[in-house]
């Protein structure tokens, strides 16, 4: 596989990455503090060696977890051993695993609200390269999802 489509694969991963680690933390889901993140419609903007990414998708209350936990999406399945959230600011480190069963490793951390995050970290390719630096900012858009909305 070469650099950039590893590159790519990394980028894909990320906005799924990110969004588990937040809200699979113990509590969340049925958490409505002001710092936890909500239901609705969330747009993605992943950056991983200069190459951007920017997705739009809706978040159903009755599907956060799922989503969230890395479950429900079609390309990955994530795991997270480290799991670090609360008070406003989350770190994790874990492996999302396509269906072709090729791997990336994420370690991302920085500050969360009920209606955005920001992370900075990494994603490791294959084991024991460097991390590749890699962000991903997100933000909700709204609280009700238009009607031709992509869901999760």
């Amino acid at each position: 596989m070469n650099s950039k489509t590893l590159t790519r694969l990394a980028a894909a991963a990320l906005p799924v990455a990110a969004a588990a680690a937040i809200l699979a933390a113990p509590g969340v889901a049925g958490s409505q503090s002001s710092q936890t993140p909500q239901p609705g419609y969330w747009t993605y903007t992943t950056s991983v060696m200069g190459v951007r990414d920017t997705e739009t998708k809706c978040v159903r209350p009755s599907e956060i977890n799922r989503f969230f936990g890395g479950l429900s999406t079609r390309r990955w399945q994530c795991v997270y051993p480290v799991r670090q959230v609360g008070g406003g600011n989350a770190r994790f480190e874990g492996t999302c695993t396509d269906h072709k069963g090729r791997r990336v490793n994420v370690r991302l951390n920085g500050p969360y609200q009920a209606e955005s995050f920001s992370f900075r970290g990494g994603a490791q390719l294959s084991r024991g390269t460097p991390y590749i630096p890699a962000s991903i900012t997100a933000r909700r858009v709204a609280a009700q999802c238009p009607a031709n909305a992509e869901y999760f």
